[in-house]
């Protein structure tokens, strides 16, 4: 009977105990290495943005500065930042910290986890119009780049609650996927009340975050595809030395001959593939977009909060809408400049200063890749902030006065013709 017992049992006892061994045993991949971080850091992988053992070490170091964003730092063209700093040999190299989908509430708890990495760090932000759409992030582009470990580590490292940590707390009980775990909702709830989670809501998630701690250590690499020939084949068009008019002239011809297929200005395999044969459904189509009012707004102070806390520097970046393409669909000009005018308001009056606003470069030829994403000369117009901003050697302690009432729902439908310079 025992034997029988056994033969049915005994396979999944063993199974149980090597995968046990396997998430604690000593042992570790070599995840540190500097092949490892140069190839993570134009992978945009989602197993390094939601981990925490290969961002966490290459922000730490003094090559790597964090570039968080979303899907236009996917696109590699001869001005992207990557292949610039490589073609001519900056003194920083960039870390790519975003892919198609992420915003706000994502990044904030990818620098959330990066603790003391991140302190005193020269970081460059880029703010996508479209982010800020009237329901904020959606439920599958949260899940794509949920960190259970990243929201773990979060609530674990409380030692008492904030209105930021409420608000945190109140968004993420938006989004089914993190409601489904019981324990965390346990938390959350205790949390978005002005509490410490139970010891017991607190010995659980010490304990999964030392399964999600080892699993990132030995999965990490996953997925992790580098863009390195695509960065060196970028380079080839490139002048050995660095001369701003003879490269926006370069700029302006690679943009031309990218474009050629179309009216719009749109590079022509995002047309063919995209748009061309969607033009009569897609004329007029958004008429009734507007990004002045969202919860994105308030996903962003959490950022803005993190930066502080961290004494953190920050170019932000805030990229145009494509001109023609906006005529084409019905998309408001008008409206867009009053989403950067409410956008750097709440930067600006709490001490984050340093703001490259190009919405008002809709218009210029090649700025844009295609609809939403900076092109050739969007790109080299960029560098015209990023290359002093990064290359300074001066080290200054910012003075950052958050405000609160930048979380609240009224602050979120504020008209921005309301708001007093």
């Amino acid at each position: 009977m025992k034997k029988k017992i056994f033969g049915i049992f005994g396979p999944i006892l063993i199974s149980a105990v090597l995968l046990v061994a396997f998430f604690f045993a000593p042992f570790k991949i070599d995840l540190d290495s500097k092949r490892v971080l140069a190839e993570a850091s134009t992978s945009m992988a989602t197993n390094v943005l939601r981990g925490n053992a290969i961002k966490n070490k290459a922000i730490g170091s003094k090559e790597y500065i964090p570039f968080f964003g979303s899907s236009e730092l996917s696109r590699i063209s001869p001005f992207h930042p990557s292949v610039l700093a490589e073609k001519y040999d900056r003194n920083y190299r960039p870390f790519l910290l975003g892919a198609p989908g992420t915003q706000s509430l994502t990044q904030a708890l990818m620098m959330q986890s990066m603790g003391k990495n991140l302190s005193h760090k020269k970081v460059v932000f880029i703010i996508s119009p479209q982010w800020f759409v009237k329901n904020g992030v959606t439920n599958d582009y949260f899940n794509a780049y949920y960190s259970e470990l990243q929201t773990y580590q979060w609530v674990s490292d409380l030692k008492k609650v904030t209105a930021d940590d409420v608000y945190l707390a109140k968004r993420l009980m938006d989004f089914p996927k993190v409601k489904e775990d019981k324990r965390l909702d346990s938390a959350l709830k205790a949390i978005i009340s002005g509490k410490l989670p139970s010891s017991s809501d607190k010995q659980y998630i010490d304990l999964m975050i030392n399964m999600f701690s080892r699993e990132d250590e030995l999965f990490g690499k996953i997925g992790m595809v580098s863009k390195e020939k695509e960065i060196t084949k970028a380079e080839k068009p490139l002048p050995n030395t660095y001369n701003v008019n003879e490269l926006d002239q370069l700029a302006a011809e690679i943009g031309q001959k990218a474009t050629s297929n179309n009216s719009f200005e749109i590079s022509n395999s995002f047309y063919t593939k995209r748009l061309k044969k969607k033009l009569k459904r897609l004329e007029n189509s958004q008429t009734k977009l507007d990004y002045r009012y969202s919860p994105e707004f308030s996903d962003l102070q959490l950022v803005l909060s993190q930066l502080a806390q961290d004494n953190a520097e920050v170019l932000f970046i805030i990229p145009p809408v494509n001109k023609q393409w906006s005529d084409f669909t019905g998309l408001s000009q008008e409206m867009l400049q009053d989403f950067a005018k409410k956008i750097k308001y709440q930067l600006t009056t709490q001490g984050f200063n340093n703001i490259a606003d190009f919405t008002k470069e809709s218009g210029t030829q090649y700025f844009m890749a295609d609809t939403i994403h900076l092109g050739w000369r969007g790109w080299l117009a960029a560098d015209q902030r990023i290359k002093p901003f990064l290359e300074s050697d001066s080290v200054k302690t910012p003075n950052y006065k958050l405000d609160e009432s930048f979380y609240s729902k009224e602050w979120q439908q504020k008209e921005p013709n309301e708001i007093n310079k």
